[in-house]
């Protein structure tokens, strides 16, 4: 025969959305921060071609 299942705590519920909300804000900070140093020109860990390097690979 089936039985029920428990209910959640409102604790552990809410502990686990607060958890997936600060997972969510640091991807996007670390997101922004990527953004950012790409377009300062400053980025040394994120690698892309550049214009000259996409016109040299097309002849």
């Amino acid at each position: 025969m089936a039985v029920p299942k428990k209910k959640t705590s409102e604790s552990k519920r809410d502990h686990r959305r607060a958890h997936w909300r600060k997972q969510a804000e640091r991807q996007a900070a670390k997101a922004l921060s990527l953004g950012k140093s790409i377009l300062t020109g400053r980025s040394n860990s994120f690698v892309y071609p550049t214009k000259d390097e996409e016109e040299e690979s097309e002849d």
